[in-house]
C-alpha cells in the first residue's frame, strides 16, 4: 500500500507469479543498534560491529587512518558503503589498487583484496554467510544457526561478461520523478541508498507493504526512526504476533523478516537517511526503467 507521490506505487497491478513460499511460522524481527551495543571487534583498526540476516552479515565499521581490512580469500562478491564525503579508501585486489572516494558504493571481486583507510570515517561491508568467519562474530548469530523459516537458501545473480571485478559508484546523483532512491546491484547485493529526509516523515505517507520471502535490511545512517511491522493473521492462532514499533536511532540495522508487514517513519527533526539492502537483488525493482543505476554492468537472471 503506497500514496500515489511514492515511486513504488507503480509497482502495483503488475503481474505476480503465484506465491511460492507458505508461511508455517513467522520469525521476529533482528536488530543491530551500533550506536549502544558493543562492538565485536575493537583493534587499532577500528571498531566493527556485525549483525546478521539469513542471507547477508552486515559489517559496520568506524575505521582508523592507516586502519586495514584484508580478505585473503573472499568466496564471493561483497559490497561497500563510504557514507561520508571526507572519506576515502584505498581497495586493492588482485588487479591493482583504487582509491575509492566518499559518498560512494563499491563492489570487490572474490580472491584476495583488502581496504586500507586514507582518512578515519565510517564504511559498511556487506557479506553473504559463505563469510563465516564474520557470520559466526555476528551479535544475532546464534537466531540463524538453522535454515530461516520465511526465506529461502541464497542464489547469486548472474556475474557479467568478462568475469567479477572491482567497481565503485559515486551517491552524487540528483533525484529523478518516478525513480525511487539510488539503486546500485552485483551478484550478491541490491543497495537503495535512499533520497535524504529533513525533519519527520508524513504521517499520512507512510508505505505499508509485505515481502513474501526476503528479508529487507533497513540501515540508519543518521536521524531516528520508527519501524513499525505487523503480523499477518493466519488460521493458526498460535502464530499471531503483536505489532511492533521499534525506535532506533543511528548508526543501526533493522532486519524486517517475511511476511510482516512494513513501513518506516523518519522522526528526526534533521537529516534522516536510511538505506535498504537486499540479498540476493530484487527482481520487481531491477524490472523497472532507469530505477538500476548500474544496470549495464550487471546482468539479470535469464528466467
Amino acid at each position: 500500500m503506497y500514496d500515489k507521490s511514492d515511486p513504488r506505487s507503480s509497482l502495483q497491478g503488475q503481474p505476480k507469479e503465484a506465491p511460492t513460499w507458505v508461511h508455517k511460522s513467522f520469525f521476529p524481527a533482528q536488530l543491530g543498534l551500533f550506536y549502544k551495543d558493543e562492538p565485536q571487534i575493537s583493534d587499532a583498526s577500528g571498531k566493527t560491529w556485525i549483525t546478521r540476516g539469513a542471507n547477508f552479515v552486515v559489517v559496520y565499521t568506524e575505521g582508523e587512518s592507516g586502519g586495514t581490512f584484508a580478505r585473503d580469500a573472499q568466496i564471493d562478491e561483497y559490497a561497500i558503503i563510504i557514507p561520508d564525503a571526507e572519506t576515502s579508501l584505498e581497495i586493492t585486489t588482485e588487479e591493482g589498487s583504487t582509491v575509492v572516494p566518499g559518498y560512494s558504493v563499491a563492489f570487490v571481486p572474490p580472491g584476495k583484496s583488502s581496504i586500507r583507510m586514507l582518512t578515519p570515517g565510517r564504511m559498511i561491508r556487506f557479506f553473504t554467510p559463505k563469510s563465516e568467519d564474520l557470520a559466526s562474530k555476528a551479535s544475532n548469530a546464534a537466531e540463524y544457526s538453522g535454515p530461516h523459516p520465511n526465506v529461502p537458501p541464497f542464489e547469486p545473480w548472474p556475474e557479467p561478461e568478462g568475469g567479477l571485478k572491482l567497481k565503485w559508484y559515486t551517491l552524487d546523483v540528483p533525484q529523478e520523478p518516478g525513480r525511487f532512491g539510488r539503486i546500485y546491484r552485483c551478484t550478491t547485493f541490491m543497495i537503495n541508498y535512499l533520497d535524504e529526509r529533513v525533519g519527520p516523515r508524513e504521517r499520512d505517507k507512510l508505505s505499508p507493504h509485505h515481502h513474501d520471502d526476503f528479508e529487507q535490511c533497513s540501515l540508519a545512517l543518521s536521524g531516528t526512526f520508527t519501524h513499525h511491522l505487523r503480523w499477518p493473521w493466519t488460521t493458526n492462532m498460535d502464530m499471531w504476533r503483536e505489532d511492533e514499533h521499534i525506535f532506533c536511532e543511528s548508526p543501526s540495522v533493522c532486519i524486517i523478516p517475511p511476511p510482516a508487514i512494513h513501513t518506516t517513519r523518519a522522526e528526526g527533526e534533521g537529516v534522516n537517511q536510511l538505506v535498504d539492502i537486499f540479498s540476493p537483488p530484487r527482481l520487481d525493482f531491477s524490472q523497472k526503467q532507469g530505477w538500476i543505476l548500474n544496470a549495464d554492468d550487471y546482468p539479470m537472471p535469464s528466467k
